[in-house]
């Protein structure tokens, strides 16, 4: 045992810094959630008078925050969902390539937008999607009218689900390839000798055994249900599409900034909170019992 503590001792004292920041500014600032069960005041602190579930039940009654619950719901799954699917298909198309160079040159320009950031990507989004962009001279080439991307609240959440796929799917590639090199080639050579095309090889062997993998992408995201891309929508969005494109990441700092709700907003980040500290423990036990996956 003492041998043990000894050999991983300088592994824990590289952590102290970690934790140490983490309880700063993760675990001392919960106190702050006092806030949400208070009439918050800035000028008597936290000896604001005591309100209960009062602003809970204030928060629920309004038909905004259902909504923006159920924009949340709505651009994450599908963000989900083509953050898993989309990988796949690339990285499976991506793997047919023989010709090294062009592999990597590919993987490496579908990989760029993911290390930009959403005020970058918002920028380059602005302009692609303008009445006069790439994307509207492109469709009125086919007669297509300027499509107001950004400010046509039907078409607002689509965009935002398309481009995060766009600039987060050159990660999973880079997962999804990385299990592919995993496969034993011989399974592939005795398929050949079988008589199986390259089809059949997909089918019966690559995604068999890529599906554990897929399984534990898919169940690991499932924590981030309640988290469809603060930076992404806020950046992006206006008051004309708030109907469809207001999330509660964007909700409760609405509230707490620009209305200085402070109490109503604590209350519903505290919410958030809960439920996506929940999806995250389920995540992981799903993610043992049907991926084999463990954090220690």
């Amino acid at each position: 045992m003492l041998k043990k503590w000894k050999q991983q001792s300088p592994y824990h004292l590289m952590l102290i810094p970690s934790v140490v920041l983490v309880f700063i500014f993760s675990y001392i600032p919960f106190y702050g959630l006092i806030i949400a069960f208070q009439k918050y005041n800035p000028g008597l602190g936290f000896s604001s008078p005591w309100v209960g579930w009062d602003n809970f039940t204030h928060v629920f009654n309004q038909p905004n925050f259902i909504r923006t619950i159920w924009n949340t719901l709505y651009m994450s799954i599908f963000k989900m969902v083509g953050g898993i699917v989309v990988p796949v298909v690339f990285a499976l198309l991506l793997n047919e390539v023989m010709h090294n160079g062009i592999k990597r040159t590919f993987q490496t320009l579908v990989y760029i937008p993911n290390f930009l950031s959403w005020v970058i990507m918002a920028g380059i989004m602005l302009d692609i999607l303008s009445a006069d962009g790439i994307v509207n001279t492109f469709l009125s080439l086919f007669g297509v009218k300027p499509i107001s991307f950004l400010g046509t609240p039907s078409i607002f959440p689509w965009t935002m689900i398309v481009s995060d796929i766009w600039k987060g799917f050159g990660f999973g590639t880079v997962v999804y390839l990385a299990a592919l090199t995993s496969i034993d080639p011989g399974l592939y050579e005795a398929a050949v000798i079988d008589g199986a095309k390259r089809w059949k090889q997909t089918i019966y062997i690559t995604l068999p055994l890529l599906m554990p993998t897929i399984v534990l992408m898919s169940v690991l995201s499932l924590g981030n249900v309640l988290n469809a891309g603060f930076d992404q929508i806020y950046n992006l969005y206006s008051p004309v599409v708030y109907q469809t494109g207001d999330i509660i990441d964007t909700y409760v700092y609405r509230l707490g900034i620009q209305q200085a709700q402070y109490s109503i907003a604590t209350a519903v980040g505290l919410f958030k909170s809960v439920i996506s500290c929940i999806l995250v423990a389920v995540s992981y036990i799903l993610a043992y019992r049907v991926a084999g996956y463990r954090i220690f």
